[in-house]
């Protein structure tokens, strides 16, 4: 196809609902991995950084971000990580060999530190409990020290230790990956799903209140996927509100058209679980839907080589790991994950971009120096701030390529958001076309009295463009061509471009 006959077509209606979308799909995360904390959100030397050690500068761009939730404290870590390390007088907390990054945790932050920056920083925490090396007694506990009100041991230690009200921490992970070979304390489906049950339990016992997250599998490559899933569940579903979903891509082999179809690769990845849960549901009988939360996600590849010298030379603490320097091609990617959370709001009630700060993540730092955003971080704030409301089921019409892995690849990706509250209606658009340029109708004849606000742009001539402290070469400007006339929404769509444009209702 050539620029002149590259054309889509799209129906949106406001009465084609697909869900209310629950903005926890909007969270992110923050491990005890390489400068996420050390040298990221906490650097007390930093001329920016509040009373506690914490760079109110990375705070700003976490705010600006609109980050409704923050998985803590992991992640591989918390599969070895004993939560009483990180909590009390900082000058008496041990300092540990971590043997998930094989680094030496200093235990200067911990679980009341972070819940005191994540207040500050405008955010809520989906804390992690440790089932590898670990497991009932621990996370009771930990419910308990965080969650009760007090007169008990474990609350009234937390008031020793300053904090008088109790934390109130809603949502909690029941461990981290424990399919992974790699994960301390690696279980089989069996061992994981009993142990998830019973500490799941015990839990709710403190707090009926708690929203909690059965593990699922690491990735789609797993071999155990989806056999974990069904197996997991048949001890969980119950106790669990939610089943987790992780996944990373990358484009090793630069071949671009196949890397920005890999949102379709996540999209098959949610409706197995999806099928995989409902059996579940319909085996056990249950009036329960499963919930999905995505709880890790995001490109990661380009420091791999990078971390394997580092793996080479152990035992420091906060050495700089796993320190993707994202491009624009990750951008566009990141927007079409996003994307298709989106399409999937009926299921998909949380996500997690991981991570927030320096580690695979959309901000980046230098020890005690400046702040900047990857390009990737483009597509998350513009998805946190106007995707909230209702999400969408637009009726497309694109034309289509195959890449390597993946045949009928829509070169429009889409989704659609009405706010009703604010009046307003947000289309998500990406063009795949690494050349051509799109021509976009859409038909929103529903939304009489609405006009275009803004036409907001990500593009790049440079598939392979970065942002670095000294130059921000991929950032968005508000040029967008589209217009709106009779009900219909026309514009184009540059080549290989993020576009988000924005309608509001008028008077």
């Amino acid at each position: 196809m050539t620029a002149s006959n590259l054309k889509a077509r799209m129906i949106v209606d406001k009465s084609f609902r697909i869900s209310e979308i629950d903005e926890r799909i909007y969270g992110s995360f923050i491990e005890h991995l390489g400068r996420a904390v050390y040298g990221g959100i906490y650097d007390p030397g930093h001329p920016t950084a509040d009373e506690h050690g914490f760079r109110n500068d990375v705070k700003q761009l976490i705010r600006d971000l609109r980050v409704p939730i923050v998985r803590y404290p992991g992640g591989n870590f918390v599969s070895g990580y004993d939560w009483e390390d990180g909590v009390g007088p900082v000058e008496d907390r041990p300092k540990r060999l971590e043997l998930a990054w094989r680094t030496l945790e200093p235990n200067y932050v911990g679980t009341n530190e972070f819940m005191r920056w994540a207040k500050d920083a405008g955010t809520d925490v989906m804390m992690a409990v440790n089932l590898g090396t670990r497991g009932i007694d621990a996370a009771r506990n930990l419910v308990e020290y965080c969650n009760h009100p007090g007169g008990s041991r474990y609350s009234d230690l937390r008031k020793q230790h300053g904090f008088a009200e109790p934390h109130k921490i809603k949502m909690w992970c029941l461990g981290n990956e424990m399919d992974g070979p790699w994960q301390i304390g690696h279980k089989t489906a069996e061992e994981y799903g009993r142990l998830a049950l019973e500490t799941g339990k015990a839990m709710r016992l403190i707090d009926p209140s708690i929203e909690l997250v059965s593990c699922g599998s690491s990735s789609t490559g797993m071999p155990t996927f989806p056999s974990w899933e069904a197996e997991t569940l048949d001890h969980t579903y119950e106790v669990a509100d939610f089943i987790s979903l992780h996944q990373y891509y990358g484009n090793r082999d630069n071949d671009s058209a196949n890397y920005l179809a890999r949102g379709m690769d996540m999209d098959h990845f949610i409706h197995t679980v999806i099928s995989t849960t409902d059996f579940i549901k319909a085996k056990k009988r249950s009036k329960k839907t499963m919930k999905l939360s995505f709880d890790e996600w995001n490109v990661w590849y380009h420091s791999n080589e990078a971390d394997a010298k580092i793996d080479r030379n152990p035992w420091s603490v906060a050495p700089p790991q796993l320190e993707d320097v994202y491009n624009f091609e990750d951008a566009l990617l990141v927007g079409s994950m996003l994307m298709t959370f989106l399409r999937r709001a009926d299921r998909v009630k949380s996500a997690c971009l991981a991570q927030l700060v320096n580690v695979i993540a959309p901000i980046m730092t230098e020890d005690g120096g400046r702040a900047w955003k990857q390009t990737i971080y483009y597509p998350y704030l513009h998805a946190s701030v106007y995707g909230r409301g209702v999400s969408l089921k637009p009726v497309v019409d694109s034309p289509k390529y195959d890449a390597k892995d993946y045949t009928d690849v829509p070169y429009l990706d889409t989704a659609v958001v009405h706010n009703e509250e604010e009046d307003t209606l947000t289309i998500f658009a990406l063009n795949r076309h690494l050349t051509e340029a799109l021509d976009l109708t859409c038909d929103v004849r529903s939304f009489e009295g609405y006009a275009i606000e803004e036409h907001i742009v990500l593009e790049n001539d440079d598939l392979k463009a970065v942002n670095t402290a000294d130059s921000e070469k991929v950032a968005p400007h508000n040029k967008g061509a589209s217009e709106l006339k009779d009900g219909v929404v026309t514009g184009r769509l540059a080549k290989a471009s993020w576009n988000v444009i924005r309608l509001r209702k008028r008077g």
